[in-house]
């Protein structure tokens, strides 16, 4: 083990310590991504009340987020390989709390813009650290469910974003809605701060030493760079980020124009579909994945491809239904089985890495995938949306979502490509045995 935490702690209080810690993860991650979710319902809000374009709420949900949400990961990685995570985790989910309560007072895109970039800064430090202690907590085997379960932040996220957020908004508008999202978060900050510890202010000083010598950012890249199997994953992950985000961001519009549902009803039913769907899908996808192919990733990334490209059949059928209820229907089963990759994805990169390349890791996939995915998708999408308008009105945007599906089965070859190496890689890399 390479905590000594691990060492003088009983069995007992170790399983305690380490769900505590997962649970607590697992509620700032849902708090880290309400907002982004409650954004996207209420574009078509904000579109009306601002006088917006498509291209401009792209490039607010987009590309002006992901910017800033992906570069400040890099320094803050750096920080959490080498420094306290709990205490990073805490500072910046006490600053995107209070950039998401900020909404409420704009009163122009300009203004809107300038706080989802304070957001962007303070919601980068949430997922290198956390990624970086669960991977310290738990041994390669039991990663995937591990993952898994933090990742159902993501997933109660969207039964809070869209059920919360979408009944918020029709009650009291936009601007009280972030003003009730964005308050919780300090409240994480303080638990987090107060009950959490760093198992590196465990170790003993000799250990403490050792771990100092941080590889430089050159060697993490380019002991990346020659993982075949990391490669491929990041250009998986960045495909799928471009096609998801572009998609998600701008399934609520879709089902407020096409078919003139209110934000209330909407958000009902997209919190059944991705908070409960999503979180069925990523529950089983972490059991499976642990049960049958622990130790296996070649098994759980083949499994992977085949999720991914039933998502991108089913999803296209969404947008070609005339029927609501035929989309939702559709779109719950697509939510299950997409989410079943969600843990197994990311353990398996966690896996790949040494301990001291974990957040740094994860920090630059996620620094391609969100430039390019969250902010290059929704732009993509308004864009095409907005083109389509001459021709299409407003069922140009169902034509635009339509259009994105096939891309899945791009993401879907490259963890085809990943899964013929991961097994050499983990064995060629050094310090990749079992921790």
């Amino acid at each position: 083990m390479d905590l000594e935490i691990r060492k003088v702690a009983s069995p007992a209080g170790r399983a305690v310590h380490r769900n505590y810690l997962l649970g607590v993860l697992l509620l700032i991650f849902a708090s880290n991504n309400v907002d982004r979710i409650a954004l996207g319902l209420v574009l078509q809000t904000l579109k009306t009340d601002l006088q917006l374009t498509d291209v401009q709420l792209g490039l607010l949900s987009g590309l002006a987020f992901a910017l800033f949400y992906s570069v400040m990961g890099i320094p803050i990685a750096r920080w959490a390989d080498r420094g306290n995570r709990i205490t990073i985790i805490s500072v910046t989910t006490a600053l995107w709390s209070v950039a998401v309560a900020l909404c409420a007072v704009t009163t122009s895109f300009l203004q809107l813009l300038v706080i989802r970039v304070g957001a962007a800064i303070g919601e980068a430090g949430c997922v290198p650290p956390a990624h970086s202690l669960i991977a310290d907590h738990f041994s390669r085997a039991e990663r995937p469910r591990a993952m898994s379960r933090y990742l159902l932040g993501g997933t109660l996220a969207y039964a809070i974003g869209y059920f919360v957020a979408g009944w918020l908004n029709e009650w009291y508008g936009w601007r009280r809605m972030f003003l009730l999202l964005g308050l919780p978060g300090l409240g994480l900050a303080a638990l987090a701060a107060f009950t959490l510890r760093d198992p590196r202010r465990n170790r003993t000083p000799s250990l403490s030493s050792a771990a100092a010598e941080q590889p430089s950012i050159a060697e993490v890249c380019m002991t990346l760079w020659r993982t075949r199997a990391f490669r491929h994953l990041l250009l998986a992950f960045s495909v799928l980020s471009f096609f998801g985000f572009g998609i998600g961001n701008w399934q609520p519009a879709f089902f407020i124009r096409s078919f003139g549902l209110k934000t209330g009803e909407l958000g009902m039913w997209m919190a059944l579909i991705w908070g409960v769907g999503g979180s069925i899908g990523t529950y089983i996808g972490g059991v499976l994945a642990a049960r049958y192919a622990a130790h296996n990733e070649r098994l759980q990334l083949r499994a992977m491809v085949a999720a991914y490209l039933c998502f991108g059949i089913i999803g296209s059928i969404v947008y070609l239904s005339g029927n609501v209820y035929v989309s939702f229907a559709l779109l719950a089963l697509a939510a299950i089985g997409a989410n079943t990759a969600a843990g197994p994805l990311i353990a398996t990169i966690q896996t790949l890495v040494r301990p001291r390349m974990r957040a740094m890791s994860i920090a630059i996939l996620y620094l391609f995938a969100n430039l390019i995915g969250m902010g290059l998708g929704p732009l993509a999408v308004g864009g095409l949306s907005d083109a389509l308008r001459p021709w299409l009105a407003e069922e140009s945007l169902r034509y635009a979502l339509l259009a994105m599906c096939p891309g899945y089965v791009w993401a879907a070859w490259h963890l085809w490509r990943a899964g013929r190496t991961v097994a050499r890689d983990i064995e060629m890399n050094a310090g990749l045995e079992e921790r």
